[in-house]
Order: C-alpha cells, then structure tokens, then sequence
C-alpha cells in the first residue's frame, strides 16, 4: 500500500486536480480497514466528506478523528510527509473500523456479507472497504458533473488496480449502479447481468425500480494485469441511498451473496 499511498500523495499536488472537488487538505483513503489481510471486499464510489468533517463542516480533530489531514500532521503540503506520516496514514487506513467508523454507512453494507465468516469488524480483518476514487470530495457523487466524474477515474482508476493487483482480495462486491458501471469503463469488461424479481424497489405510480445481480471475473483495471482472477459480485442499487430498498430486498441480496461467496471462495 504504501508505494500507491505515495503516488495518491503526490497527485493531490498536481495541476489537473485542481478542477476537481477534492477535498485537497485531506488525505487518500486506501482502503477502510485492512487490506493486507482481507480476502474479500466491498467497493464504493469514493469517500464520504464526513470521514473528515462534521455536520457543521468543522474538520473532526481528537478522538473523533477517522484519517489524517495536513493538518493532523503539520504539513502544508504533501509532498513533505515522512516515512512516519506516511505509517500513520496507513495506520488510520487498517485501524479504521476498531475506531470511529462510519457505523451509519457501513453497518448496512457489513451486515449483507454478515451471512459468511468474513466481517470489516472482526479481529481478523477478513473483509475491508474500497473505492473507485480514493479521494474525499466536498459534494456527494450525485453532485458532482459527468465531465468531472469522468476525469476522477481516469485520474485515478489505476490506484484501484495496483491496491488489488498487491492484496490477498479474491472476492469484490459492488454496491449500486453507479460502481459497476465506473468498474467495468476501468476494465473494459461487461459483466453479466441478471434481473432478480424480488429485489424490485416499489413505488406508488409505476412499475417499480427494477433489481440486477451482476456477476464477473475480473483480470485487469486500467491496463495493469492483476496477479489472479477476482470474482465480481454486484447489485444496482445503492444500499445506503436507494429509495425504498427494504429489508425484505436486503435479505434477499444478503442471501444471493452468502451463497456466491461461498461458492467462490
């Protein structure tokens, strides 16, 4: 992780971020929990601006702090850290879920691989976090542009490939639409789709937001060759932000993954 880190570091200086919504005096995010030890793990979009700042935007300082920022080390930029800064910030990465976690977002997410032995929260570490972009942004994913959206992932689509391509990973779960699609542009794969009838999201005029399991095998991210295959296992709708996903769909996709995992592993 820490060769990755040190590239992640050195982007936040550079030019073409600039026009993006990085929140630039915080610090990539790896991984949430810890990657050297997980064999399977969940993927996102990028990281919530609330791992850094509070309700009222203030930066989270003291115990409550989940990572680091330039301030937390006392650097003004981030070309200058360390080799102890950069241990502290892989650190905050591994430890994350023994700490102050995101329980709000990521309990919902843990309790769907809950089915299996492999957890964020067990002593172990068995299972951890990913995202496509490993960067913090000042608005939601959903208030980002398409043109901005676009130049984040080619920006750093391969930090996604080199974190795998080093870990024990075997196993990626997808979590909403908007993952799988980011995922198979950086791989140039189409993995399979399938329509589940019970993971339908009902409303009260139409017919309803349609549910898709999605299954692949992956090989390669951004041009960069993966030391093994990794089983794709992925769902459309967002857990934490879909409207209307019940516990009746959460069980339902709990139960479909429970049983691929297994199977691939």
């Amino acid at each position: 992780m820490r060769s990755t880190l040190l590239i992640l570091l050195g982007r936040l200086e550079a030019n073409s971020f600039q026009s993006t919504k990085i929140i630039s005096w915080s610090s990539p995010v790896p991984s949430f929990g810890d990657l050297s030890c997980s064999s399977v793990a969940t993927l996102g979009l990028n990281p919530s601006n609330r791992e850094f700042v509070d309700g009222r935007g203030n930066e989270i300082d003291g115990s409550l702090r989940r990572f680091h920022t330039l301030n937390s080390l006392g650097l003004s930029q981030w070309i200058d850290a360390d080799e102890q800064q950069l241990q502290l910030i892989i650190e905050s990465c591994n430890s994350y879920f023994q700490k102050n976690p995101y329980d709000g977002w990521f309990k919902k997410l843990n309790d769907l691989i809950s089915g299996t032995k492999y957890s964020y929260y067990d002593s172990s570490n068995s299972a951890c976090h990913l995202d496509l972009i490993p960067y913090a942004t000042s608005c939601k994913w959903a208030g980002l542009t398409i043109q901005e959206r676009a130049a984040l992932l080619e920006l750093t689509g391969d930090a996604l490939a080199l974190l795998l391509r080093d870990s024990p990973v075997r196993c990626l779960i997808l979590n909403g639409r908007g993952v799988v699609e980011g995922l198979q542009l950086l791989s140039g794969m189409k993995f399979d789709q399938e329509e589940v009838p019970s993971w339908l999201l009902p409303r009260k005029s139409g017919i309803g937001v349609k549910g898709y399991a999605y299954k692949g095998v992956l090989t390669e991210i951004s041009g960069i060759r993966l030391k093994r295959d990794i089983k794709i296992l992925g769902f459309n709708h967002n857990i934490q932000s879909s409207f209307g996903v019940t516990m009746q769909i959460r069980s339902s996709i709990k139960d479909w993954l429970t049983y691929e995992i297994k199977e691939a592993l």
